[in-house]
């Protein structure tokens, strides 16, 4: 099983271009730099609403992450676009990631 970080947050319409061009660094630095980071899907829920759905090898490596927080340039990039974080949850998924 793989665990799954699902984080809904508010970013303002004008900033969503910002935030969309800022995603591609942010992934690279996920993937260069966080332990068992296996990929990420963004979801626009609203006009201000989005989903960042992201898969971890562990539940160890999603925590290791979120103590580390945007310790580099793309993380803190696309986290200083975020209004308000609404929720942050933990599952796991019940069949292997991209089936």
């Amino acid at each position: 099983m793989t665990t799954v970080e699902i984080t809904r947050f508010r970013v303002l319409p004008a900033r969503a271009d910002a935030l969309l061009a800022a995603r591609p660094e942010m992934l690279r630095d996920f993937q260069t730099d966080r332990a068992g980071f296996l990929g990420a899907r963004l979801v626009r829920l609203t006009a201000d609403e989005w989903l960042d759905i992201v898969f971890w090898g562990s539940s160890e490596n999603f925590a290791e992450s979120r103590r580390r927080g945007a310790d580099r340039p793309g993380i803190q990039a696309f986290f200083s676009l975020i209004d308000e974080v609404v929720s942050v949850e933990e599952g796991t998924t019940t069949e292997p990631v991209g089936a």
